[in-house]
């Protein structure tokens, strides 16, 4: 039965939907933590060294995150996998008189497909500057989190990598949300214009606020 549902169209754009759901409740709190950098470095840094003992004395040091890292991980390859295997589909359901591209896709999935991968790429770039340090620049700091977005912030390219991406994210956020708002049975004829408008929403604020820490740096204001 769980076989005969993932193989349908509707069960991989059910399981894009509630991975996608998973990932947008992680990004609004990280925005949120993120913003934090705008208190200085005690308090970023505080805000970081709480991450790591969430959940004690119940939870060993770190076992929070790490939960959350895997539940992460399991939703972005399911999403992945997901988007993938529905790409291909259509791919092969397409009528071979389709000859202009634009015939064969929409915008908004051009911008989904592309998007998608741009965001795969940066999770990978993402991990290895900022968790593992190992393209970071001018030596990584464990245990110090501020000073690493501050050196990260202060390279174009570093820059031109998290711009790129969040510009990308603001864009699967606003067509992704509105996708599994209708895969998920919540949209109708009185509630479109409203999901629409929480799907803008969303993306603007979500866009906005994690481009405000590289901003914040370029500018000076954070420092």
């Amino acid at each position: 039965m769980t076989r005969t549902v993932w193989d349908s169209s509707l069960g991989k754009k059910t399981v894009m939907a509630v991975s996608g759901l998973i990932m947008l409740l992680y990004l609004v709190v990280h925005m949120l933590g993120n913003l934090k950098i705008f208190f200085g470095p005690g308090e970023f840094n505080h805000y970081a060294h709480w991450l790591r003992t969430l959940g004690e004395p119940f939870l060993h040091y770190e076992w929070a995150l790490w939960i959350i890292r895997v539940v992460l991980v399991v939703a972005v390859v399911a999403h992945a996998t997901a988007a993938y295997q529905l790409s291909r589909r259509d791919i092969r359901a397409r009528p071979s008189g389709y000859v202009h591209k634009k015939k064969r896709a929409t915008y908004a999935t051009r911008t989904m497909r592309w998007g998608g991968i741009i965001l795969g790429l940066f999770i990978v770039w993402h991990i290895l500057d900022l968790t593992t340090g190992t393209v970071h620049p001018d030596g990584f700091q464990a245990g110090h989190p501020y000073q690493n977005v501050i050196d990260t912030f202060s390279t174009w390219y570093g820059d031109t990598v998290y711009i790129v991406a969040l510009l990308a994210l603001g864009l699967h956020i606003r067509h992704g949300f509105w996708s599994a708002a209708q895969t998920l049975g919540a949209g109708s004829r009185s509630r479109d214009r409203a999901l629409k408008i929480v799907a803008n929403v969303l993306a603007l604020v979500l866009t906005a606020g994690f481009l405000a820490v590289p901003v914040g740096v370029m500018t000076g204001l954070v420092s």
